[in-house]
């Protein structure tokens, strides 16, 4: 196997700069992230999306201009990165259209948060769903993304927010303002969708689905209400698994749409969570 300087997520100051950076001066307390943002691209320039056309989500395990690592170990033996980020280490080699600056105020043990989880969270209900006060919300799968879906719904002002999860006891969910636990293994002979139906008159606004199992994102579909239901996915199917969907609920109004990493530009996203952490808005 491949030796790799794991983890996608960081926060870490600048030490050094490449000859040809002008973006960051040393000492920027800076994020590095997975997605890339040149602002360069027919994409980046796009606020339709935020895909990068020129270096793409390759995940590969070197620099993405040139094909090589910048890390060696003890024995000389080449190191390879991780998702553009490689922060298993006190320092690390970062190309500038994965790093972004933020506030030096920015606690740096709390930076990392921004480089994945959080973002993806917020962002999918910021910006993906673009979630009203008092409307009802449900998020399968309550790890570190769901639970930053539920803060998100929280701070926009759902009436409801339905966290469907095995376990009740792993998080203190109400913090994020979870309203409603269902644990699937305890409804007897009704699925998740049908309980969620009858304690929401219908169905919920907006379902989230945070794990990455094609037969959650049937039921967070299902869960959504017709004529106006938007089903958020937000979890990688692994397998590639095809949705088994009714065409006729999304000629009735329902809609499901895909998310990767919140929908945000890393670049002029993060920095605005930044200050809204900061500011504590």
């Amino acid at each position: 196997m491949e030796k790799q300087n794991r983890s996608g997520t960081a926060g870490k100051a600048i030490r050094c700069k490449g000859e040809h950076v002008e973006e960051f001066q040393e000492g920027d307390m800076v994020v590095p992230v997975f997605h890339p943002n040149c602002r360069e691209c027919r994409d980046c320039k796009s606020q339709k999306g935020n895909g990068c056309s020129i270096f793409g989500d390759k995940l590969v395990a070197e620099m993405p201009r040139d094909g090589t690592s910048r890390f060696k170990g003890m024995n000389g033996e080449t190191l390879h990165h991780f998702l553009s980020v490689s922060s298993f280490s006190e320092y690390t080699v970062v190309d500038v259209v994965h790093v972004v600056k933020i506030s030096s105020e920015f606690p740096a043990e709390k930076a990392c948060l921004l480089s994945c989880g959080i973002s993806t969270g917020i962002g999918a209900a910021w910006k993906v769903a673009d979630i009203e006060e008092g409307s009802t919300v449900a998020i399968f799968g309550l790890g570190a993304v769901g639970l930053a879906v539920a803060e998100g719904a929280r701070l926009r002002g759902a009436s409801k927010i339905i966290g469907v999860d095995l376990n009740q006891e792993k998080f203190e969910i109400k913090k994020f303002g979870v309203s409603d636990f269902i644990n699937p293994t305890t409804c007897g002979e009704k699925n998740v969708s049908e309980v969620i139906k009858e304690i929401t008159d219908g169905g919920v606004d907006y379902s989230f689905e945070c794990i990455g199992l094609a037969s959650l994102m049937e039921d967070a579909f299902n869960s959504s209400r017709v004529n106006w239901g938007k089903t958020v996915i937000l979890g990688v199917e692994m397998h590639r698994t095809p949705l088994a969907i009714d065409t006729y609920f999304l000629l009735r109004g329902r809609t499901v749409t895909g998310c990767f990493f919140g929908g945000l530009k890393a670049k002029s996203d993060i920095p605005i969570l930044a200050q809204k952490y900061l500011h504590k808005v």
